[in-house]
């Protein structure tokens, strides 16, 4: 759906930066700012900064900004439209009902046509259940412990027999071919044409936070292969950036979040009280994954199966998690293979007795690393403490560092002191500390660029802070002085707006709707003014800032080759008599009050 520049700056208006972004941040004032932890990215100390002066929101550390659009757009895994339209629930604005272009009704559609068409399948297989042809699918379920209530909260399912009963069944609510074969549904043969994908299965319905089906998982009934099928990733299906039962999870509304490996998995444990599993589909967690669950949790329990694929697979898990800032566990299932089987065995208090005593993430892969080496053996002991010299290494904030390193010193009975000089001999190996000096040439082209850039970034920041200075500016900066590309239409947009008497940084980054255009516009607005003492200083830094933009606009080497044209030489021997002529005037006016 198209909306109108008018309509996005509305929704805007009345939704508040500080307010959306406050329910899923932490976020503390200083100055006129805000700021907390960002949620895009695993850090210990705030530089995400949210600013209600320009409704907008930037993070020093990963680069992230935007208006609260943008932000939407990140924290929901929402589109463009998607963002604008929950804004407008959240606010009460209804938006019109409006026809787009031929284009953007083919762009914005496709996806909720392909929403539809998988909406209809789960229709489709959650009939087959419940009919005579799924009977023994359904069988399969209930004799799996799981009842009816579980088996409806999940929306399971059954194709049948045959490979062509999806494929019939949405032919005749209309569909196409052309829009079936994005579904990721169906195979194509060249015989016989489209063919279901999923038959003689059971289906699990996997679905997005707002409980959209976006993708199948299949389970064979008897004996076949593979045992499961999943869904190909489609325009409304990305493996690594959705996690199976989230939608239901995030609804337990607890600190914690329980994630393991299988379908069947995440529904044993809901049955059983643990509403907060989800699990990864089918793929190695992703820092995609990591960061959606960072939304909803600050603790992660790793419960993975106990054999050595399920152990191979925390071990890649942990780091991912921990960088995206979660306290992390693992549970011990022993002697069973996944939560499914202890359940069924053990039942859910004793699953609450594992989660008490789940060992902490870090001493979980030492004590697996430990395995590998004889610590009998001298030098096996030794390589297994520079193993753990080496893990210690990636805890960046030093405090956290040398607790693990004092428990670690502990265990197992070596001196802190000679641990940590294991660290320091690992830290040394691991930067490289021969650094060879670039002949200062190489760099030159690069750092005047940069400078320039950096120049014309600073002046826009200041526009936007203190927009009272626009009058005296625009005598000596046009538009044309700013680089071509983004530089450039974003100064017209500043100089546009604040022609019209006011600035709004948030409505010129929700015009671009491209994520990385607003994200880029953000880090602009966002971008170090000189902050120096009130008066003189400040007066003087803003001078030499208009003059630093007009000279690498006029007269830096390169800007206009004249190759012996008389008229462009005239032309330079001009732009520097007025460079001279402005030089001067701003040497006797105050730009600042």
């Amino acid at each position: 759906m198209y909306y109108s520049q008018d309509i996005i700056d509305e929704v805007c208006r009345r939704n508040d930066i500080v307010d959306v972004v406050s329910s899923h941040v932490k976020l503390t004032r200083r100055g006129s700012n805000y700021f907390g932890l960002c949620p895009f990215h695993s850090e210990k100390s705030p530089s995400f900064s949210v600013s209600p002066s320009k409704q907008m929101y930037h993070c020093f550390g990963c680069g992230a900004g935007g208006s609260v659009i943008t932000f939407t757009m990140n924290i929901e895994n929402y589109s463009f439209p998607e963002a604008v339209e929950a804004l407008a629930d959240r606010a009460g604005i209804e938006l019109p009902k409006q026809s787009a272009s031929s284009e953007e009704k083919e762009k914005d559609s496709l996806r909720s046509r392909l929403l539809a068409v998988n909406k209809e399948a789960g229709k489709y297989y959650y009939y087959l259940l419940r009919h005579e042809r799924g009977r023994n699918a359904y069988g399969y379920l209930t004799g799996r412990g799981l009842t009816d209530p579980v088996i409806n909260a999940f929306g399971l399912g059954y194709a049948g027999f045959g490979k062509e009963n999806l494929y019939g069944y949405l032919k005749k609510q209309g569909y196409e071919d052309e829009l079936l074969g994005q579904s990721g549904l169906f195979n194509h043969d060249e015989k016989r044409g489209m063919l279901d994908k999923f038959w003689n299965r059971v289906i699990f319905p996997i679905m997005d936070i707002q409980n959209r089906i976006i993708g199948f998982g299949g389970r064979v009934m008897g004996e076949g292969t593979p045992k499961y099928l999943n869904s190909p990733e489609t325009t409304v299906f990305e493996k690594g950036r959705n996690l199976y039962g989230l939608n239901l999870a995030r609804t337990a509304r607890k600190k914690s979040l329980i994630i393991c490996e299988g379908y069947m998995d995440v529904i044993s444990m809901h049955q059983a009280g643990f509403k907060e599993t989800v699990a990864s589909l089918g793929t190695a967690l992703t820092v995609a994954q990591a960061n959606l669950m960072k939304r909803y949790a600050d603790e992660v329990f790793v419960c993975y199966d106990s054999d050595a694929a399920g152990i191979k697979a925390a071990l890649r898990a942990i780091p991912i998690l921990r960088n995206a800032g979660f306290k992390c566990r693992v549970i011990n299932m022993n002697p069973y293979k996944d939560p499914d089987e202890f359940i069924k065995n053990l039942g859910s208090s004793e699953f609450e007795k594992r989660m008490e005593e789940a060992e902490n993430s870090f001493y979980y892969e030492v004590r697996i690393d430990e395995a590998s080496f004889d610590l009998k053996d001298p030098d096996d002991k030794t390589r297994f403490f520079k193993n753990i010299a080496a893990r210690l290494l990636r805890f960046e904030d030093a405090i956290e560092r040398d607790n693990y390193l004092e428990g670690i010193a502990d265990k197992y009975h070596i001196s802190p002191e000679s641990l940590g000089e294991m660290v320091k001999k690992q830290a040394m190996k691991a930067e490289n500390i021969n650094v060879y000096e670039r002949p200062k040439s190489l760099d030159h082209k690069t750092e005047r660029e940069d400078g320039r850039i950096k120049a014309q970034k600073g002046m826009l920041t200041w526009l936007c802070e203190e927009p009272g200075i626009y009058t005296k500016i625009k005598e000596y900066i046009k538009t044309e002085d700013f680089s071509e590309g983004l530089l450039k239409d974003l100064a017209t947009r500043i100089y546009e707006q604040l022609e019209n008497g006011s600035i709004n940084p948030a409505a010129i980054i929700s015009s671009y709707e491209e994520e990385e255009m607003q994200r880029q516009v953000a880090s602009v607005f966002n971008e170090e003014v000189i902050d120096t003492d009130i008066g003189e200083d400040r007066d003087k830094a803003l001078k030499e800032l208009i003059l630093r933009l007009l000279k690498d606009s006029w007269l830096s080497p390169g800007r206009e080759e004249d190759n012996g044209d008389v008229m462009l030489i005239q032309e330079r021997i001009n732009k520097k008599k007025e460079y001279e002529r402005i030089k001067s005037e701003l040497k006797n006016i105050r730009l600042l009050n």
